[in-house]
């Protein structure tokens, strides 16, 4: 019997979701039991998950990303935060992460687990002040990790939580002044709720009590990184480096217990600074899986940071990162719509593919050699069940229709794949006489 899957990993057991994650991505069973065994890879999914399809994040694997949902107070419908869900689904998102930060957010986690065969995260402090129905000062310590376990009990297979925010960390923020503070929505709850109760981080000083909830339900740690940069000028600072520090010694600590670990990371970061960053979690966390929001290169694209993202996560990805978060173009203005979710979506993926062809991922280019091949042979409807978007690729040639059917209206008979093919043909080239 195993308690987990690193716990089966280590004692040589190969469960039905390491068999499910090798075929996926064609590597020899052998070594990802390995991986798993080391932490390097981890594949989240909660005994109570009973519909997902195992996904692995972690070394030598496809670059994953994460889709971010949930309901607010000002945004409230769970039926379309359930549109997005299907969408995500749809467009083959390999997680979703349940946000919701407002009322009684069980009924949406509940649908979404049941309905869902992507991973599913959320951030249990987000649900701790609704679920208690108490301000954030009142909240004990125990009540904490009582909401953690209703989330874990619920099939959740990977929850953020912020355990490496603890007073010494603070004090490290405290001494190093910030542009924009602390950013992470989970991290300035935490850090408020320590300053208002003069006490340590409870989810630092009782991570024994957390790791019993994680290895009960074989729920993954994502590591939260509450002293994130929120602007680039905040990057690679002294409390982002410390809050790391500690993270790696509470990776060893989760995995003497077979809990599986994946370490969030930035942010907001210059493009100069994210190869650095990645080597130092990987160095400082000892190897174990990486998670980014982005990284957002710069901060002055508002309704565009789907771009902004999408540039430093390939970049990322290509450095070593294993998971993208996704983001949309409604990043620090709203909730994002049903649009702009898959304007998020779409960006990560091309970020995580390109980042999958530079770290060299067995078959990551076939994908692009298809789509060359198509487009040599002027193959219109293959390179449209080839594009990452097929709809707006069909919709962007019928809007704009060429004379003839080999060019486009870009070039026309000017068309360097039309005169190439006939060239190569030993045909004449037609660029001003009327026949074809």
């Amino acid at each position: 019997m195993y308690t987990t899957q690193m716990d089966a990993a280590k004692k040589g057991i190969i469960t039905k979701e390491m068999e499910i994650v090798a075929k996926k991505e064609n590597m020899d069973i052998e070594v990802l039991k390995k991986l798993i065994a080391e932490g390097k890879v981890a594949i989240p999914a909660n005994k109570n998950h009973k519909s997902i399809d195992a996904e692995g994040i972690g070394e030598g694997l496809r670059t994953k990303i994460n889709v971010n949902l949930g309901i607010s107070k000002d945004c409230c419908d769970i039926d379309e935060e359930m549109k997005k869900v299907q969408l995500a689904l749809d467009m083959k998102a390999e997680a979703i992460m349940d946000l919701s930060s407002f009322g009684k957010t069980e009924e949406f986690r509940q649908r979404l687990v049941t309905s869902s065969s992507a991973m599913i995260g959320t951030v249990p402090i987000y649900d701790a002040v609704g679920f208690y129905d108490k301000e954030l000062k009142d909240i004990t310590a125990k009540e904490f990790l009582d909401v953690v376990e209703k989330h874990a009990k619920d099939g959740v297979d990977f929850v953020t939580i912020h355990a490496g925010i603890n007073r010494e960390t603070a004090n490290v923020f405290k001494r190093n002044k910030r542009l924009t503070n602390i950013v992470s929505r989970g991290g300035s709850l935490l850090y408020a709720w320590m300053e208002l109760n003069n006490k340590e981080n409870p989810f630092y000083e009782y991570y024994d009590e957390l790791l019993d909830i994680c290895e009960k339900y074989d729920l993954t740690l994502s590591l939260g990184d509450a002293c994130r940069p929120g602007s680039i000028n905040d990057s690679t600072d002294a409390c982002q480096i410390k809050e790391l520090m500690v993270l790696g010694e509470l990776t060893l600590r989760a995995w003497e217990r077979n809990v599986q670990v994946i370490i969030e990371g930035p942010g907001h970061m210059a493009l100069n600074e994210i190869k650095a960053n990645m080597l130092l979690e990987k160095k400082l966390c000892h190897g174990a899986p990486f998670y980014v929001l982005g990284p957002i290169v710069t901060d002055i694209a508002p309704g565009y940071d789907h771009i902004t993202s999408a540039i430093g996560g390939a970049l990322a990805a290509s450095c070593g990162a294993d998971f993208l978060c996704y983001v949309t173009p409604a990043e620090h203005l709203r909730l994002p719509n049903l649009e702009d979710v898959k304007e998020g979506i779409i960006a990560s993926k091309i970020a995580a593919h390109a980042g999958d062809i530079a770290k060299n991922i067995p078959s990551a280019r076939n994908w692009d050699n298809e789509m060359s091949k198509a487009r040599q042979e002027l193959n219109w409807e293959k390179m449209f069940e080839l594009s990452i978007d097929p709809e707006k690729a069909r919709r962007y040639r019928k809007e704009s229709s060429p004379e003839h059917e080999d060019s486009c209206t870009m070039c026309g008979k000017m068309c360097s794949m039309r005169n190439m093919n006939k060239i190569m043909q030993g045909k004449d080239i037609n660029i001003l006489r009327e026949d074809n």
